[in-house]
């Protein structure tokens, strides 16, 4: 009896900023070329490929950027790769900066349009908390979060996985569950990261 070939390597490209590079324990590489630097396992994406060994994620998040800029490196580090999904989580520097919700939905929607004019299935994740946010702030990424939740429902092009439930501290959805600085999860919170986007990677490639 002849045994099946494997199935071809999944490419997966995760954008985003600190949360997506896996600040402050792993710098991706696109921060440290060419392989990036720090403990592995404080990134989302090292536990998806360790769930998953058919999945290649390359990690393309970088620590401070706003969603603007994210969206300005899209050709480059999504299209050029050519992936079969793209991980897409932006917008917590702009609320931490002061920017307004409109501004991160804007630059959401445009990655969001740009992924679909070339055909990449979206996986949005929701904006993850951090321990120093204001009242305002959280009201702010709930208002994101809401809106992301809402693009999932009207547009069967983009899934959601709520990646700010996954690492939030039990009964307090607005604060971190573990965090080395109180502004990013440890890696118990990038392993659940990874736990909440794997199924809806995994769903998206079967449709």
């Amino acid at each position: 009896m002849t045994q099946s070939p494997p199935p071809p390597p999944v490419t997966i490209v995760a954008l985003g900023d600190s949360t997506t590079a896996g600040t402050p324990a792993f710098k991706s590489p696109i921060e440290a070329p060419p392989d990036g630097a720090g403990n592995p396992e404080s990134q989302f994406s090292y536990w998806l490929m360790k769930t998953h060994p058919g999945w290649t994620v390359l990690n393309r998040g970088v620590n401070g950027e706003h969603t603007d800029q994210i969206a300005a490196r899209f050709d480059r580090d999504v299209v050029a790769a050519k992936p079969a999904v793209v991980i897409i989580i932006a917008g917590v520097n702009d609320v931490y900066q002061g920017r307004p919700v409109s501004h991160v939905t804007t630059q959401l929607r445009a990655m969001y349009d740009r992924a679909i004019a070339v055909g990449i299935p979206i996986v949005a994740g929701t904006i993850v908390p951090y321990n120093t946010a204001t009242d305002e702030q959280n009201s702010k990424m709930r208002e994101i979060n809401a809106w992301i939740a809402a693009q999932g429902r009207r547009d069967p092009r983009i899934r959601v996985a709520d990646t700010r439930a996954a690492v939030a501290a039990p009964g307090q959805p607005d604060r971190l569950a573990g965090s080395p600085d109180g502004l990013h999860p440890d890696v118990e919170g990038y392993r659940n990261m990874a736990g909440a986007l794997a199924p809806v990677i995994a769903a998206l490639k079967r449709t």
